[in-house]
This record gives C-alpha cells, sequence and structure tokens, in this order.
C-alpha cells in the first residue's frame, strides 16, 4: 500500500525487530536583524564514555559516506554465516534484477526483511547495500521511502549521494527534514544534503539539527558551507536570543556552528576538524555482488 507523501514515520513506527541503537548501524571504521551580544559558548562535550545520539564513534565516517566496500566489510564482520549467506543471496538477486519487476521487486521484500536477518547493528547497512546492488534510480528510491518504515527511509536517505547524481532526490530530504524524528534527520543532512539543498534550505535544516539535539557532526560539508555565512550566524545569534529570553539553554553545538561563520582568518574562529578516512585498502567480501557506486 502506497503511503501519502507526507511527514515519514515517527522514531516509534519501526518494528520490534529493528530497534537501531542511536549510533552503532548510522556510523561506521559524512527575519530582521539580530539584536543581543554573541552567546556565550558552553560546554560542548558528551559525559565521558558516552556518545550523543546520531554522533559516530572516535575514529569512524558516517555510513552516508562509506563506499559500498566499506559498508560491506562493516556488516558482515558482525554476521554470523547464515546471515552472510542471506545477505550474498539478497545482493546477487538485486544485481541480478534491478529495476521494478511486478508490484513490488525482490531486492524491496529483503530491504524489508534486512532488519529481522541482520539485527539492529547492521540492518541499515544492509539496505543501503541492497539498494546500491539494484542500482536503485530516484523513482524507486521515493517508491521504497514512501512506503517503508522509518529505518527503510533512512537507508534510502543515507544511499542517495552515490544514487541519484542530480536534484531529483531533494523531495526525499525535504520530507525528512519536516520530521522530527531525530534519526531520519541524521541521515537526511549528509552528503546529498549538502551537494543539493539551496542556501536557504540548508540553514534550516542546521537550525532543525540544533532544535531537535541532532548533533551537528552529522551535518555534511559543514566547515565549508558555513564559512563566511552572516545570514546563518544571524539567525544562529536571534536563536540563541530568543532561549535566552525564555530561559532556556542554548544548545553548546550553537556555539560551535556560529564560530565557523566567521570569515577565514577570524580571532574566534575554531580550528577545523582533520576530515577522516573510512577506506583501509582491503578487498570487500562483497564485491562481486554489489556494483561500483557512482
Amino acid at each position: 500500500m502506497t503511503h501519502p507523501r507526507t511527514s515519514p514515520a515517527t522514531p516509534g513506527a519501526d518494528t520490534a525487530a529493528d530497534p537501531l541503537t542511536d549510533h552503532a548501524a548510522d556510523t561506521l571504521t559524512d527575519h530582521a536583524t539580530g539584536t543581543g551580544p554573541r552567546p556565550a559558548a558552553g560546554p560542548s562535550e558528551p559525559a565521558p564514555g558516552t556518545t550523543s545520539p546520531g554522533t559516530a564513534p572516535p575514529g569512524t565516517a558516517p555510513l552516508a559516506a562509506a563506499t559500498p566496500a566499506e559498508l560491506c566489510d562493516h556488516v558482515t564482520a558482525g554476521l554470523d554465516d547464515p546471515v552472510r549467506g542471506w545477505l550474498r543471496r539478497a545482493l546477487d538477486e538485486a544485481a541480478a534484477h534491478p529495476g521494478t519487476h511486478g508490484p513490488i521487486s525482490v531486492w524491496e521484500l529483503r530491504i524489508a526483511e534486512a532488519g529481522r536477518r541482520c539485527g539492529p547493528e547492521q540492518a541499515d547497512a544492509a539496505r543501503v547495500l541492497i539498494l546500491h546492488a539494484a542500482r536503485a534510480d530516484a523513482e524507486a528510491l521515493s517508491r521504497v521511502y514512501y512506503q517503508g518504515t522509518g529505518a527503510e527511509r533512512r537507508a534510502v536517505l543515507y544511499a542517495l549521494p552515490h544514487l541519484v547524481p542530480g536534484p531529483e532526490g531533494l523531495p526525499l530530504v525535504e520530507d525528512a527534514l519536516r520530521t522530527n524524528d531525530t534519526r531520519l534527520l541524521t541521515a537526511a543532512v549528509g552528503p546529498y544534503a549538502a551537494r543539493h539543498l539551496d542556501a536557504h534550505q540548508w540553514r534550516h535544516a542546521v537550525l532543525k539539527c540544533l532544535f531537535t539535539g541532532v548533533p551537528v557532526d552529522a551535518v555534511a560539508d559543514l566547515d565549508h558551507r558555513a564559512e563566511g555565512d552572516t545570514e546563518l550566524a544571524r539567525m544562529l545569534t536571534d536563536y540563541a536570543a530568543e532561549r535566552t529570553a525564555a530561559g532556556r539553554t542554548v544548545p553548546a553545538d550553537l556555539h560551535r556552528v556560529l564560530t565557523l561563520t566567521d570569515p577565514p582568518g577570524h580571532p574566534l574562529r575554531a580550528r577545523r576538524r582533520p576530515r577522516l578516512s573510512a577506506t583501509d585498502g582491503k578487498e570487500s567480501r562483497c564485491a562481486s555482488s554489489t556494483p561500483t557506486s557512482t
């Protein structure tokens, strides 16, 4: 049954077989003039031994930025032999029968099975691999997104950067950004959004992350797009002033983004974080089933 083109399912819409943890499966190894002074910086680090929801553990790269080979190594390393065999067969089926066949394609059924088969820590990556193997285009991705659970919609958003070179997938990102599902928002602000959202939409996506508590580490290309963005700085200052006036805490991530909006060389500008490489040069165990991404 096709879902109407409305806001995606809430976090509770996923089945019990796919209770994706906030960090394990989403990562690998990506108005008027502002008033009031620049808000003072606050604490930004999570408690020792904890990870903020939607963030990547140290030394890892976002799932959306990983190549199919990296995803495959990540998934297969955590599966036992029977499930590994199921995934290989699913990828072979998708590669052999891409596109749409009848009311629903066999690879779409495998996407629906992934949570039950692969478990919560590998389900997202397994779904993305199946989408890659099926060479799903914008039309197929839209069908999976609007008919799918929250977990399946996340997988579509993670797959967009490699499968849709143009802006045809933007309606899916825009739909996800209208929700308050933090896991869906985390997937929506990846590399595809960084490439295709216009300045107005992108600024509001950053504000949405701050409003819902999605760590700005999830926002792909944040340093580059925020650099020297005076309009974003004004919006952040306004938002901080509104929260302060209401007696509410200003999100710590807001101060980080506000500093990034300073022009290069500004004395308050934070040091850029080094880019992390997710590739280790190892041959993928699923390379024979998964086509090279575009």
